[in-house]
């Protein structure tokens, strides 16, 4: 118990510059406001189509905002022909001679066509649903997200329409945005909207129960997914990453990736240091733009020494004026002494290093090599891997500038770069790691590019998906993923902070109530996700949309959106709340280097699973559903699906919220079971005694090792 009291306290640690942090929000919004030029676009405007008459005016890219890297996608000449002719056919033919010449040198300038002359007037961010000039309300719910994926306080680089993780698109180009919101704005409930990676196909005729938007991105056939094949398809403008949550347009902000990141440092600390106490333990990692970000915040929360190196100096200073980093240096020496004064001390900080984290390994190594005082105790990676050569990771031999020029003018010295830098970093981790220090995958392809590279991470005798280091699923977030929690989240439509508050209210005492008879286990989990839903808004985590994410199991996320809805119907809620979660979840990824690494039965690389999820969600109650080629750890190397479920206070969305979240769940807890995980295995079998329709094949497990060795010996 005495883990579990001091996680709890370090849940509530009160640390946050609340005014800091939406202060810089709001001049981050306001700024791009302000780039948009004078002439405001209403959102009746929005939902007009395409403004062709007159054009609006090519204002190009805004210096002022933050940029995706140059793509290099290496066209033919034939295919840079087949892009352009692709990028005019949203567009009449009068209209081609007139924006021929602007896509192309689009194109060849910045290796996409995204149309930047289209960039809305707008000032993009959840509006409340009611303003939305739609037919229904399940469209102005999908409007209402989807402006938020494109807010920019919330998305990396909204002129690209990239919400995270440096090419988490959310459309493919400006196009496709308004002809998706003019779509919404006229669709039924007896319509469909489907959309091709960022296409909108048009509107189809369905049922009402049927969902009414379903998306499908990257879809390529296996044999041409590399990444060599996706750059292209990319730049001629036929196939979209969409991440995760990005394409699936139910992304809300660093809130998910702080809590979510938060469990982990726990969670890791209980499992390697024995002790939820970790007043005077190190952290180190890297990364601080997009999703990566979250790791200051979560680390003083956790109450922790979290020392987060980042090469680029605008992320860094972002979070330093939102609050999340209370300290910025960029001397290597003032950062070891830092480290040292605060594990004596044993005050939670949040110290970001202006450098590469090669760097900051390497002298950590020299430190202990010196003076025998090994100073992390707990180590990790949260840079873009997944997205290794276009801006994902930045190589120690290289200052920024000198790495963009090279990776836009010398990919393949770059690549090679990139490798002598990985094998470096980890040769400094494996010193550290074997004086005792604990270090995991987060998940962002680190130990599987290291791996590429030539890097000394082989274990020896192991599987296809493991390595010298655990992925945090393996050892950390796996058995919370057999257990049935996983990041379960809502939005408030009506945009109104009291709404949340609401809802906070209801989540906690339902999983207060529920809590009372669970095991010692599972207790532990609801009461870490209780704290943090108490403490949540003196975090002050809102950006963008009102939202919030916990993690629960599947009877606390089918009570807590049954409790919701029951307060819209009641009143105490305004207006709708969109239900859903993260792809990264129980049921809804299949990926053999995270969400299913700790799979060991030879199907972690079958993807059964998030396909039967997307197809079981659109037919069980879901309002949209998108399923996903990449994420996370990176494209061809994952399959993963989502949902949005509109909440509309009336009995038929309480019957398909039971539906649907109990299949989201019970699908991959049943998997994991199938496998051989033991707590799966529990889970699934509590759970088919609560529901009497629920049937699992169960697996008889082998007991004696000797019956296979001796029917392979004859």
């Amino acid at each position: 118990m005495e883990a579990l009291d001091t996680g709890q306290r370090a849940l509530g640690r009160t640390f946050h510059l609340t005014f800091i942090f939406r202060l810089a929000a709001l001049k981050r919004f306001l700024h791009f406001c302000l780039a948009t030029g004078n002439s405001m676009s209403t959102l009746k405007e929005l939902c007009g189509g395409l403004p062709l008459d007159p054009l609006p005016p090519n204002r190009g890219r805004d210096p002022r905002v933050p940029h995706a890297p140059v793509r290099t996608p290496n066209l033919s000449p034939q295919e840079e022909r087949l892009a352009l002719r692709n990028a005019l056919r949203y567009f009449p033919s009068s209209l081609h001679s007139t924006l021929a010449s602007e896509f192309a040198q689009e194109l060849r300038q910045y290796g996409h066509i995204y149309m930047y002359r289209f960039c809305p007037p707008i000032c993009m961010r959840a509006y409340p649903i009611d303003e939305y000039p739609c037919r229904t309300r399940q469209a102005a719910a999908i409007m209402h997200m989807i402006m938020n994926n494109l807010d920019p306080a919330v998305a990396q680089f909204p002129q690209e329409l990239v919400t995270y993780g440096g090419n988490g698109q959310v459309f493919s180009n400006w196009a496709q945005f308004w002809l998706v919101l003019h779509y919404l704005s006229d669709m039924s409930e007896d319509q469909t909207l489907v959309m091709y990676s960022g296409h909108p196909l048009g509107l189809f005729p369905s049922l009402s129960s049927s969902p009414r938007l379903v998306i499908t991105n990257g879809m390529v056939i296996p044999n041409y997914s590399s990444r060599g094949d996706y750059e292209k398809n990319f730049a001629m403008g036929v196939t979209m990453y969409g991440q995760m949550t990005a394409g699936s347009y139910c992304y809300i902000g660093p809130q998910g990736i702080v809590h979510g990141t938060l469990l982990t440092v726990l969670n890791a600390g209980r499992r390697y240091l024995s002790s939820g106490d970790l007043a005077g333990r190190v952290f180190v990692t890297s990364g601080l733009g997009g999703m990566s970000g979250a790791q200051a915040k979560a680390a003083v929360i956790a109450g922790c020494v979290g020392v987060i190196a980042e090469v680029d100096e605008v992320p860094l200073k972002k979070r330093h004026e939102q609050g999340w980093l209370m300290e910025v240096t960029s001397d290597l020496e003032h950062c070891i002494q830092r480290i040292r004064d605060s594990k004596k001390s044993k005050m939670a900080l949040s110290l970001g290093y202006h450098g590469n984290i090669v760097d900051l390994w390497e002298r950590l190594v020299t430190e202990y090599e010196s003076t025998g005082e090994r100073l992390v105790d707990l180590g990790s990676d949260q840079t873009s891997l997944h997205n290794p050569f276009s801006g994902g990771y930045y190589p120690a031999s290289l200052s920024l500038q000198q790495a963009s020029q090279l990776m836009a003018t010398d990919p393949t010295r770059f690549r090679t770069a990139v490798h002598e830098s990985l094998r470096r970093q980890v040769q400094a981790i494996n010193k550290l790691a074997d004086a005792g220090m604990f270090f995991w995958d987060y998940g962002n392809a680190f130990l599987l590019e290291a791996q590429r590279a030539g890097a000394e991470v082989e274990k020896t005798g192991a599987g296809k998906t493991e390595f010298r280091y655990p992925s945090y699923v393996q050892d950390i977030m796996g058995d919370i993923f057999s257990l049935g929690f996983g990041p379960f989240r809502w939005v408030c439509t009506s945009a109104d902070p009291r709404d949340l508050a609401q809802t906070d209210d209801i989540a906690a005492a339902v999983l207060e109530d529920i809590s009372a008879s669970v095991s010692e286990r599972v207790r532990q989990q609801y009461n870490d996700n209780i704290s943090w839903i108490r403490q949540a808004g003196k975090h002050s985590m809102v950006v963008g949309s009102q939202a919030r994410i916990l993690y629960s199991d599947q009877k606390g996320r089918v009570s807590i959106a049954l409790a919701i809805n029951q307060a819209i119907a009641d009143g105490r809620v305004s207006a709708p709340v969109v239900i859903s979660r993260d792809h990264h979840d129980v049921s809804g990824t299949d990926s053999p280097f995270r969400e299913t690494s700790n799979v060991y039965d030879g199907s972690a690389f079958c993807a059964d699973m998030a396909v039967q999820n997307f197809v079981g969600d659109a037919f069980r109650g879901a309002t949209w559903v998108a399923l996903h080629n990449g994420g996370g750890v990176g494209w061809g190397e994952v399959m993963n699906g989502g949902f949005g479920l509109v909440l509309d206070g009336s009995e038929e969305a309480a019957r398909r919220a039971s539906m649907m979240l109990n299949w989201d769940v019970s699908n991959g807890v049943a998997r994991r079971c199938w496998s051989g995980n033991a707590n799966a295995y529990d889970t699934i079998q509590r759970t088919m005694e609560e529901h009497s329709h629920l049937r699992v094949t169960m697996p008889f497990p082998v007991q004696d090792e000797h019956v296979l060795d001796r029917a392979l010996q004859g």
